[in-house]
């Protein structure tokens, strides 16, 4: 894909005129409140066996959005008695949790790993999900990004980054845990890891690579790639939603959340994404923590050759270098 968005000294520049709307916090606030208040977060931890012997593993299933029970596995390197910081490891688009030996990394490098099952996923790539959604939506398209869109209180991406709220609460109280705890992910995963570090600003470290669910208006109007493209098929047949729709959005919307965000952090931005478009990238790096007096660290890494595989192992080896510096 050839270079499709602004140049690269405007993205570095880009700060868009927000549509935050004006009872996002209070409405985030109550939804989580009413998450806590239906369970305590750890629901059931067994220990597994993954076939390896320097890593072990836990299957663990908590309390997401109402209480419902979403899967996990949580891997710490074998052998270690003392207690670990924990990243929380949240997935892409259409995968699921699979097995607990496909990504070892993080453990093999001396963290806690807690890899969050995506309800109602996990059936595109990857040796699948775990985690069903019973919850109800109206008309929607293909995809997950229209389900429920009519309301905030009914979009299926609200009771996902619910999910992923609950499971840094969740992180905390596994066996061996510190108290740190990092977020990170690729694509949706990377915008799960950065809307959830403005809900719960006291996490320690933000590596959001190549991030998804950010700066969305902007997303539909630049790029003809799913699963943003799933918001322009809902819109062509539902003309008189478009309001409603983006409104909905802007609630679950990465970019707003995270400028409440106020870890260190470490984005990741491919300037040939056409899934992610950079200026998306470009823009939630550039606003975030602005809503607090944070002022928070953050760097970006840019791959100027790159489409949605964005770094790769090369970003990973990155993310575990500056993980060693701010754990």
């Amino acid at each position: 894909m050839a270079l499709f968005d602004m140049p690269l000294e405007a993205l570095r520049e880009y700060r868009p005129q927000l549509s935050e709307p004006e009872d996002l916090m209070p409405f985030w606030e109550q939804t989580l409140s009413q998450a806590r208040e239906a369970s305590d977060p750890l629901l059931a931890l067994e220990r597994v066996d993954n076939g390896l012997t320097l890593i072990d593993t836990w299957d663990v299933t908590f309390a997401g959005h109402d209480g419902s029970p979403i899967r996990a596995w949580y891997n710490r390197p074998a052998g270690v008695e003392a207690e670990l910081p924990v990243v929380v490891e949240y997935l892409g688009y259409g995968g699921g949790r699979g097995e607990p030996l496909e990504r070892l990394a993080f453990a093999g490098a001396g963290y806690g790993h807690l890899v969050m099952d995506t309800r109602g996923q996990g059936s595109t790539w990857g040796a699948g999900g775990h985690t069903a959604d019973p919850a109800g939506s109206g008309p929607a398209a293909s995809g997950v990004m229209t389900r429920g869109v009519a309301s905030p209180h009914t979009s299926y991406l609200t009771r996902l980054f619910t999910d992923a709220v609950r499971a840094v609460d969740t992180a905390r109280q596994l066996p061996g845990a510190d108290g740190r705890i990092a977020l990170t992910g690729n694509s949706q995963g990377g915008g799960l890891a950065l809307g959830t570090a403005g809900l719960v600003p006291e996490v320690d470290a933000l590596v959001s690579n190549v991030p998804f669910l950010t700066h969305m208006r902007r997303a539909v109007e630049i790029t003809d790639a799913d699963p943003y493209q799933e918001i322009v098929r809902y819109l062509a047949v539902h003309r008189e939603l478009e309001e409603q729709t983006f409104r909905t959005l802007s609630y679950v919307d990465a970019l707003h959340l995270g400028r409440r965000a106020t870890a260190p952090a470490m984005f990741s931005v491919a300037l040939r994404d056409v899934i992610c478009p950079p200026s998306t990238v470009f823009a939630a790096h550039n606003l975030y923590g602005s809503a607090t007096d944070a002022e928070p660290e953050r760097e970006m890494v840019i791959y100027p050759y790159n489409n949605h595989e964005g770094g790769g192992p090369a970003q990973q080896r990155r993310q575990l270098d500056w993980l060693r510096d701010h754990l």
